[in-house]
């Protein structure tokens, strides 16, 4: 009984030794191996015409750096994390052009750029507005024209950021760069590497206003179209709202369609003239979408078309827009839309001109909107504040095209400068001094409505390739569209083979300090020399000191034994 009673003592003691250990393990854990976990945006991938642009990979796994890509520097196995507002382009550019290899990078975007309203600007952080809105748009023109065999994130600061950029800072200062020797910060993305996207799929949504036909008129009534591309692109997808670009276009042709749906909904003042409204899809490329839209209408519905207005990027304009054609300006349908423009625009203080660029029709490239009209011999011009022509992928709503830079009242007077042009031109009005959307009249111009299709339209990336099928922000549009039409349809189709895309937009982003060679050892030796001393403890109040001594003496030889 007494010898049963020991055994279980001895087994108790064990248990208790096995427990304490695996407490001081967890312990070691805890110390050595806190994580903190971001969000991160991936930079796109893409293929033009079967060349690859963007970031060609999506995991990582390396230390962190705070190098600013000084030559002679190895950075192949870290990760360099630069804000952009302390980022020196030149000598980044000049890093890219060299192909040096990297780990992979991570950019900081300012607090105040986090659309989700986590993040707010703190006091006292004076930050150039401008200045930073230029770097962005550098930055972002030279990643997406850039192959890059490494990943490419961005992220948003915030304090714990700031902590651990400032203690890899130190690190780099004290030339001890982090790596599985001298410990440090480890950067982490597990996911799986991007695969191409089979299709492109592209929406476009069609409203319709009919206009009032005399009782004995057979003949079809012309057409006005007001048009919008509605999609963005930019470095990171994810967070490509574009404001601007053409956040504000489509908010213009909203509210254009409230206003206009107040004069139709009585047959008084209805006009004879059809209104389209068209909200397309695939501008960034080529305006894709646009021609396929223009070549499913019925082809009386197309050459019923006076002319065409397409809105693009009106939110950032101060005292002067551009009135882009193709036809040139002495043609007499142009002469008469940019002279209904300009005779209002004087009556509101504002100033427009006229850009005149030929298309050439073996060019398959269209800058503006437009010209994929004028292919098709329809008069139309684009109202926009670019007094030129972006190229392929410029100016479409990138991450400089946030809503702190854009100006509401730009929108509003773009919104008031279109509406009086066209009611004009509708009501035989032209060169009259009357004023149809009247401030404070039951037909003026809605501030609000403008602001807050914004507000949405800038905290929802809307990068074509990226929307899933029956998607909200489609069927946001689609009904708001018909809130104000009489008739609304949808017209799908898929994006031509130029452009090949790349899943994987955003990830979360593992920070983990990690401990140095030297630190682990002497944990080793702390932990190994309490593991010892633990089980010296346990073995001689069960068994006596004697006991333990003769673990360590040398057993004697066979032949004593023998003897």
């Amino acid at each position: 009984m007494a010898t049963r009673k020991a055994r279980q003592g001895e087994m108790l003691e064990s248990v208790y030794s096995v427990l304490a250990m695996v407490f001081v393990l967890f312990a070691c854990v805890e110390l050595c191996d806190a994580a903190t976990v971001l969000d991160v945006y991936r930079l796109i991938q893409y293929d033009l015409a079967g060349s690859p642009f963007g970031s060609r990979f999506a995991s990582l796994n390396h230390h962190a750096s705070s190098s600013a890509f000084a030559p002679g520097v190895d950075l192949s196995r870290s990760v360099v994390i630069s804000p952009v507002r302390e980022l020196n382009l030149t000598v980044f550019r000049e890093f890219i052009e060299m192909r040096r290899p990297l780990g992979g990078l991570l950019f900081l975007l300012p607090k105040h750029f986090d659309r989700s309203g986590k993040q707010d600007a703190e006091e006292g952080d004076e930050v150039d507005e401008g200045k930073l809105r230029n770097t962005l748009a550098e930055l972002e023109d030279l990643l997406i024209h850039a192959s890059l065999p490494y990943p490419v994130y961005f992220a948003f600061e915030n304090d714990k950021v700031a902590e651990i950029l400032a203690d890899v800072r130190r690190n780099d200062a004290s030339s001890q760069p982090a790596t599985a020797t001298t410990g440090g910060f480890k950067l982490l993305v597990s996911t799986s590497e991007p695969k191409k996207l089979a299709s492109t799929p592209i929406t476009n949504i069609q409203g319709w206003l009919p206009g009032l036909k005399a009782d004995d008129d057979v003949s079809q009534l012309p057409t006005i179209a007001i048009v919008a591309s509605y999609d963005t692109f930019g470095a990171a997808p994810a967070l490509a709202v574009g404001s601007d670009s053409n956040g504000s276009g489509v908010a213009a042709l909203l509210e254009l369609a409230r206003l206009f749906s107040r004069l139709y909904s009585n047959s008084k003042t209805r006009g004879r003239f059809n209104l389209l409204f068209g909200l397309t899809s695939g501008g960034p490329y080529n305006y894709d979408g646009t021609s396929k839209w223009l070549r499913s209408l019925d082809q009386r519905l197309r050459e019923s078309i006076d002319y065409a207005v397409c809105l693009n990027s009106i939110g950032s304009w101060k005292n002067e827009l551009w009135i882009h054609v193709s036809k040139p300006p002495e043609n007499a349908y142009v002469k008469q839309v940019f002279e209904g423009f300009s005779d209002t625009a004087k009556e509101l203080g504002v100033k427009v001109g006229l850009k005149h660029k030929k298309i050439n029709i073996s060019n398959p490239r269209v800058a503006l909107e437009h010209e994929q009209f004028s292919r098709l011999r329809v008069t139309a011009v684009t109202v926009s504040e670019l007094s030129v022509a972006p190229e392929l992928l410029q100016n479409s709503g990138g991450l400089h095209d946030s809503r702190e830079f854009l100006s509401e009242s730009s929108v509003i007077k773009s919104v008031k400068l279109v509406a009086e042009t066209l009611a004009r031109h509708i009501y035989g009005q032209q060169g009259k001094n009357i004023e149809i959307f009247a401030d404070g009249s039951s037909l003026a111009v809605n501030p609000s409505y403008i602001s807050a299709w914004l507000d949405f339209l800038s905290q929802t990336p809307r990068v074509a390739p990226f929307f899933v099928k029956n998607d909200p922000f489609i069927a946001s549009l689609k009904k708001e569209l018909a809130e104000h039409n009489v008739e609304v349809n949808v017209h799908q189709d898929v994006l031509d083979g130029t452009f090949t895309f790349y899943d994987s937009t955003k990830a979360q982003l593992n920070i983990y300090q990690v401990a140095s060679v030297a630190f682990d050892l002497l944990l080793l030796l702390v932990v190994g020399s309490y593991l010892i001393l633990l089980f010296s403890f346990l073995f001689i109040t069960t068994r006596g000191l004697d006991d333990l001594i003769g673990l360590f003496r040398r057993p004697p030889s066979r032949k004593v034994k023998t003897a």
